[in-house]
């Protein structure tokens, strides 16, 4: 078995996918943070591909930075500037090969996470 991301986002202000924002996926290596991909979301609010593939595979540490206040701005959500959220990152680890499925749960001030499958 080998091991791949998948990531989607769910606005659960409107009850519906955050179709268009933005996902940058860092490794975080040796003190060291990489971009290593960067995708938008569909209107599934999910990537047409994993996020990392299992051809690119490897355990370690990694942060997928959602860019939430340009998705709101985007969308024409009202906020104040600076917006009470910016860039939203979430750092996770990836020790065996399997599938790792990391969604973000959104909205103009709130946001939560999990490891889903």
């Amino acid at each position: 078995m080998t091991g791949w991301l998948t990531t989607h986002v769910l606005d659960t202000a409107r009850g519906r996918p955050a179709a268009g924002m933005a996902i940058t996926l860092h490794r975080l290596r040796d003190g060291t943070r990489e971009a290593i991909a960067r995708v938008v979301t569909n209107g599934d609010g999910r990537t047409d591909t994993p996020i990392l593939p299992a051809e690119r595979f490897t355990p370690g540490t990694y942060e997928l930075t959602f860019h939430v206040g340009d998705w709101l701005a985007a969308e024409g959500i009202a906020g104040t500037e600076p917006r009470f959220l910016g860039e939203v990152p979430i750092r996770f680890g990836m020790a065996e090969a399997a599938h790792y499925h990391v969604p973000l749960l959104v909205s103009p001030f709130g946001y939560s996470t999990y490891r889903g499958s």
